[in-house]
């Protein structure tokens, strides 16, 4: 499995438009070959940051998505209404197992 997790901060009259560009994304990302989970969490430490995490089948399964329309939409709108450079943390992870 492939984890890949964004943080990344607005102003606070931002977020929300910000959160809406990952929501109106999130079917097209779901439905890409090997995604498994797309979430995207406003802080409740704060009212500045956004996290997303991503989990994909592998890394292979990842790289479309780097390359894919979405992610260039989202990079144009989000970009300007970030207040500080992103941080991406991307880990190769095995399930031990779900439980239910």
């Amino acid at each position: 499995m492939f984890i890949a997790i964004l943080d990344f901060r607005t102003a606070a009259a931002d977020r929300p438009a910000a959160l809406a560009q990952l929501e109106s994304e999130r079917d097209q990302i779901r439905a890409m070959p090997g995604n498994i989970a797309f979430r995207v969490y406003a802080s409740r430490e704060d009212d500045t940051t956004v996290t997303v995490v991503h989990e994909w089948e592998d890394e292979e399964a990842f790289a479309p998505y780097l390359a894919s329309e979405a992610f260039t939409r989202s990079g144009a709108a989000l970009r300007p209404m970030m207040t500080d450079a992103p941080v991406s943390r991307r880990f190769h992870a095995e399930l031990l197992e779900t439980v239910a």
